[in-house]
């Protein structure tokens, strides 16, 4: 190989060589900034105040059972809806019953208050969330206890009464009566017996949001 081919491969190899190194050591300016970020999670919670809304004896047929009791949202969150549930055993005193004490036990209204209405048309527009409708009925069903039931007046009217769902840190003023019905045949089968009433609130969220 001549001198001069010698040379340029050198000089070609030098020239790589200077190139690589170049490339892994080459400095430019920089500035890095952190950021510090949360994710919170907000509360759902629902009470309900008193804990036992009805806790009374000696009933008979043709009693009527009046109760107010209030819904309170104690969460950070909204709730959309809140499901009520209906569930009940009951204690047969004689071992006769033949019926059902439940489809003895009516429902005559469960209003919302703070959803009741006034309108010049029908006057007060009482939201009634179950009306007329036995225990043994209202197990089939999951009435929501703070929709808003406005009539077609009130809706046309504007209402006085708030909106479906409970802000956070809001409550709901409730008023229920029961009845346990005198339905004019022999009812003798029910003396003693005691009827043990679960109503179970589900709060649900509002739907999620752009933040």
């Amino acid at each position: 190989m001549s001198v001069k081919k010698k040379l340029g491969m050198g000089i070609a190899a030098a020239a790589l060589g200077i190139s690589l190194v170049g490339g892994a050591t080459f400095a430019y300016f920089s500035d890095a900034e952190e950021t510090n970020n949360t994710f919170a999670a907000g509360t759902l919670d629902l009470s309900v105040d008193p804990t036992t809304i009805v806790d009374v004896d000696n009933l008979k047929p043709g009693d009527v059972i009046y109760r107010e009791f209030e819904l309170i949202n104690d969460g950070s969150l909204d709730i959309s809806s809140i499901d009520l549930t209906t569930s009940y055993t009951v204690d047969d005193a004689n071992g006769d019953n033949v019926g059902d004490m439940g489809e003895h036990i009516r429902v005559l209204f469960l209003e919302n208050g703070d959803k009741t209405d006034w309108n010049p048309i029908e006057g007060w527009d009482y939201n009634d969330v179950v009306s007329e409708t036995t225990l043994a009925d209202l197990q089939e069903m999951t009435p929501d206890a703070v929709e808003d039931l406005e009539s077609f007046w009130t809706w046309l009217f504007g209402g006085t009464g708030e909106e479906s769902g409970l802000v956070a840190g809001d409550s709901d003023q409730m008023y229920v009566a029961f009845e346990f019905v005198d339905n004019g045949e022999d009812q003798n089968e029910f003396q003693g017996d005691a009827l043990q009433l679960t109503w179970t609130f589900n709060a649900h969220q509002t739907e999620g949001e752009l933040r």
